[in-house]
């Protein structure tokens, strides 16, 4: 088969200095990984588990990769969230696509907000309900975005990020989860980035404002402060069992191994007691905020600090700078992000310094 086609679109992302490519950054200082309380970094969670586990399941959960270590997983992460059932899927993007493309159905619709993860709208393109976005964190937007498909549709679907990952902001989910209430919508929101970070135990947003009995869906990953892999999907003892029946994601894929499942539930067993860690994160965040830089920044209170550097030639230079003095800092380029809003995504970490903190700054003032 000719592969020029192939090459036709690379080339395009390269005019458009838009590549992509892999790199090791292992000695840089780290402000763009997830591993925000430093699980990973620390190796908390083998000096945990035991190493004789498992590596393969042998089949889905619905043939013989059942086992009783990843049900008593899915019990102790919807008893930490407070949820009556939970359903864990191979990764955020397969809880992501495996709710929203099989629950809602032709007929229903589906308004998430505009800035909303990939994952999210892949679900949502998967899926025969109709959908529409509504403007980044605009309450107002959204009422008249649910009250025009009222009378066209039978369900209502809300979707939304607690934490935003490319702008770092958290969603008005006081305000979203009343109109939901208000107009009988589904609320369903992906904490990915809330998880271990936001609350007294990092339960995450929903349950710092008390509403997690009035969400349909909440969706926690574990590839991001829980430093290992996978994703649940949290809501009653009937939406798991639908997903056990209807989501794709889930009936074909190969569950977990054992050795994964164990990381999991000693994250959980690891991180509600990480306060400390939880407490200089903020620090290192409020004294980042505080400091004048050379380019406009996004108001955000958490570890996602974003600066905007317009243009994709642009915003790598100054990223290029930043790793030449050894901090790894990463550029978000058009398209993953619009035209003109390119940036700098800064990570902080509970195991980042205000040193290294400060160095950050200088070089970005």
């Amino acid at each position: 088969m000719n592969e020029d086609f192939l090459e036709e679109k690379l080339s395009e992302r390269r005019q458009n200095n838009a590549y992509r490519s892999l790199i090791f950054t292992s000695d840089k200082t780290d402000f763009c990984s997830n591993d925000y309380l430093g699980i990973v970094k620390n190796n908390l969670i083998e000096q945990s588990i035991q190493t004789n586990l498992s590596h393969g399941s042998s089949g889905s959960r619905l043939l013989s990769g059942n086992y009783k270590l990843i049900e008593e997983t899915e019990n102790l992460i919807a008893n930490f969230h407070n949820a009556p059932a939970g359903v864990i899927f191979n990764s955020g993007f397969d809880a992501n696509t495996g709710l929203l493309s099989c629950v809602p159905q032709k007929g229903d619709v589906i308004i998430y907000d505009q800035l909303s993860h990939a994952s999210i709208r892949e679900g949502i393109r998967l899926s025969f309900a109709s959908s529409f976005s509504f403007l980044h964190n605009d309450v107002n937007d959204l009422e008249k975005k649910i009250t025009a498909s009222i009378p066209l549709h039978q369900n209502i679907f809300v979707v939304t990020e607690s934490v935003f990952s490319m702008d770092g902001d958290m969603a008005p989910l006081i305000e979203i989860s009343e109109l939901c209430e208000k107009y009988d919508a589904g609320l369903i929101v992906d904490e990915a980035h809330a998880t271990g970070i936001i609350g007294e135990k990092g339960e995450g947003l929903v349950q710092q404002l008390r509403l997690q009995q009035k969400c349909f869906a909440r969706i926690h990953t574990f590839g991001k402060a829980c430093g290992c892999h996978g994703a649940i999907v949290l809501g009653s003892v009937q939406l798991k069992n639908y997903l056990i029946n209807f989501s794709r994601q889930f009936i074909y894929s190969t569950s977990l191994p054992p050795s994964v499942t164990a990381a999991i539930a000693a994250s959980y067993n690891i991180f509600p007691s990480l306060n400390n860690e939880r407490n200089h994160l903020n620090n290192l965040i409020a004294f980042f905020k505080k400091e004048r830089l050379k380019y406009p920044s996004l108001n955000s209170d958490t570890p996602i600090q974003v600066v905007i550097i317009p243009g994709n030639e642009e915003v790598k230079k100054v990223a290029i700078s930043l790793q030449e003095n050894k901090l790894d800092v990463r550029a978000i380029l058009y398209p993953t992000v619009p035209k003109g809003k390119e940036r700098l995504r800064i990570v902080f970490h509970a195991f980042n310094t205000m040193e290294e903190t400060e160095n950050l700054i200088n070089l970005l003032s």
